[in-house]
């Protein structure tokens, strides 16, 4: 099983993901679950298609980290 980094970002009509090792893939949805949904289908689905095309599913490479700050 492979694990890639998601970034959810918040936007001015609800959410929107991507996958940076995932080139091309991104979803917007209204609500942070749905967008969550939507990148998990997304996700499968883009693979799918790589393998279908017979093309290299990338490595999952990028990782994302919380860094707390003193403001």
């Amino acid at each position: 099983m492979k694990e890639y980094a998601v970034i959810f970002e918040k936007t001015s009509t609800g959410w929107s993901a991507y996958v940076p090792d995932l080139p091309g893939l991104g979803v917007a949805g209204p609500t942070y679950e749905a967008t969550e949904q939507l990148i998990r289908d997304g996700i499968a689905f883009h693979i799918e298609g790589l393998l279908a095309d017979g093309e290299p599913v990338p490595e999952p490479t990028t990782r994302v980290a919380k860094m707390p700050i003193p403001a």
